[in-house]
């Protein structure tokens, strides 16, 4: 499969869930995942479609497989901090907010130092 079947997979789990259909959304997220490992917005919209369906623990656990896939993508960590967050893990979802403030201001520093930056 392709990046190609992963966007049209992914953009079809996208509508699923703006029509309420949590469940098919999850199928079309890990079909995506199944298609391009690496497409991070299936990735992110997967572990949505599983909080919106209620399967909170399931939700971190692919919030933490994002994580581990792209560890100094803020929003990966900010995803993780939401799941935790629902699922009742408090301080675990404060450390991974945390981590995604960490890695943005990580970010801002490297773009501040470019001279190129226009920022």
């Amino acid at each position: 499969m392709s990046s190609n079947e992963a966007e049209r997979l992914s953009q079809d789990g996208l509508d699923q869930l703006a029509a309420g259909s949590a469940a098919e959304a999850v199928y079309s997220f890990r079909a995506a995942i199944a298609a391009d490992p690496n497409y991070f917005e299936a990735h992110h919209g997967l572990i949505r479609a599983l909080r919106d369906e209620g399967r909170v623990e399931q939700s971190v656990a692919a919030a933490l497989a994002l994580t581990a896939l792209t560890p100094n993508d803020p929003l990966a960590h900010t995803a993780l901090s939401i799941s935790l967050q629902q699922g009742g893990h408090v301080p675990e979802a404060e450390a991974a907010a945390a981590r995604a403030r960490i890695l943005e201001w990580k970010a801002e520093l490297l773009r501040s130092d470019r001279p190129d930056d226009p920022r």
